[in-house]
């Protein structure tokens, strides 16, 4: 179980990661989403994104659905560490 816990505990805050860089991205309108590594990172971003903008859809032109999803992965991530400490335990 402390392998799972780690596992998942690290992935997200590998996400994380992928979405800070595609949110500050964004703020460049030059870049071309269909060339790489953009297009890699949207495909890997963008379906977590889509179910955050299905609840607050863009204002005025901002799109308010990555404080949502920042904050969603943030509670799962503080979650795993309250978990992590007690399984790692058992070692």
């Amino acid at each position: 179980m402390p392998i799972i816990i780690g596992t998942l505990s690290s992935f997200v805050s590998i996400y994380l990661g992928l979405l800070f860089i595609r949110v500050l991205l964004t703020w460049f309108p030059n870049i071309e989403w269909s060339n790489q590594p953009f297009a890699a990172l949207s495909q890997i971003t963008d379906p977590y994104l889509n179910l955050f903008r299905s609840i607050i859809p863009p204002l005025g032109g901002m799109d308010f659905s990555p404080m949502l999803a920042f904050l969603a992965l943030s509670f799962l991530q503080r979650a795993l560490a309250v978990f992590a400490p007690s399984a790692n335990m058992g070692f």
